[in-house]
């Protein structure tokens, strides 16, 4: 064979491989985060195209709903940020579900400041939250139902930390690995409530595909489950940088001060690897709990309590020993 020819067949071998990546969009919750780590460390270090994935992780924000350009087929996974959004899907009959949960706890959080007597989420019952209208359909209601919360407590909440500061009384929604750092960097020591440690249940960070994508060609699903598994692992346990450097040029505010606290918020409250994900692995979920939230949202009222919530999920692609 002539060099030429060798070279066309490289040529053609190599466009062959590309052609047979599968390509997938992804969309997340939020905009660009420690959050997201592992979905960014198994793209910048090749593992996702060790799996034979062409992957581009479009980031979230307050006016995107990757939920919707899911269910629509825009784009073909979204990163559901709880449990509602793929209960929500199967109340509504969208053929969508949750095929994993990167998070074993909901990082969700209500912040206080410390020492003005609302350290505890008993405390707070009839005292002025500010919330955004997203949680006001997600936690508040398990909220409500626990701790006996109304809905004349909700303050309106827009992202901004200015009104949490000018009142010492004032009590807000968050995230352990975000908010929490801007509030110390500034000289405020603030009571932070992790909500999943008071008896919330909901998964979070989880995979969600269409159903046909799950029926049609599980192997894909599979593959970008154990994608992802792995970049959670490395980007936890290994070094975090090659996923910070796209994090950062996606979502340029991000600083690596506050990188390192959400990574290392990740592994100090245990919300990836913690539970069940100790002994069956990362993104495992089960029947049990998933009932356990349906169960305490139908008795709420916002689902039908004859609903096939296992229409919401399967536990196909993960909980399997590695």
């Amino acid at each position: 064979m002539t060099r030429g020819l060798i070279a066309f067949a490289l040529a053609a071998l190599f466009a062959l491989q590309a052609q047979a990546a599968d390509k997938l969009t992804v969309g997340t919750d939020w905009r660009a985060e420690a959050e997201h780590g592992g979905y960014y460390q198994a793209l910048a270090t090749g593992l996702y195209a060790k799996a034979g994935l062409e992957v581009t992780i479009r980031q979230g924000g307050p006016q995107v709903n990757h939920a919707q350009l899911l269910a629509a087929g825009k784009i073909d996974i979204s990163v559901a940020p709880n449990s509602f959004i793929p209960l929500n899907f199967a109340d509504q009959k969208v053929p969508v579900v949750a095929v994993a949960s990167m998070f074993q706890k909901d990082p969700a959080v209500l912040i206080a400041h410390a020492g003005q007597g609302n350290d505890s989420l008993g405390a707070l019952k009839g005292k002025k939250i500010m919330i955004s209208p997203d949680t006001r359909i997600g936690f508040w209601r398990f909220l409500k139902t626990k701790y006996g919360f109304t809905d004349d407590q909700i303050a309106p909440y827009t992202f901004n930390l200015a009104p949490f500061f000018a009142d010492p009384k004032a009590i807000q929604q968050g995230y352990v690995t975000s908010e929490p750092f801007q509030i110390e960097r500034s000289g405020v020591k603030p009571a932070v409530m992790l909500l999943s440690d008071a008896g919330y249940t909901s998964y979070a960070s989880l995979i969600v595909v269409p159903r046909k994508m799950v029926t049609e060609n599980p192997a894909l699903v599979q593959r970008f489950v154990d994608a992802t598994i792995a970049g959670w692992e490395s980007y936890l346990n290994g070094d975090p940088a090659p996923a910070n450097a796209l994090i950062k040029k996606d979502n340029p505010d991000m600083s690596d001060e506050l990188l390192a606290y959400g990574r290392d918020k990740l592994k100090t409250y245990g919300i990836i690897a913690s539970g069940e994900a100790l002994t069956k692995g990362l993104g495992v979920m089960n029947d049990a709990r998933w009932k356990e939230f349906f169960d305490q949202m139908a008795a709420d009222g916002l689902y039908p309590k004859a609903m096939d919530y296992k229409q919401a999920y399967t536990l196909q692609f993960v909980g399997k020993a590695r």
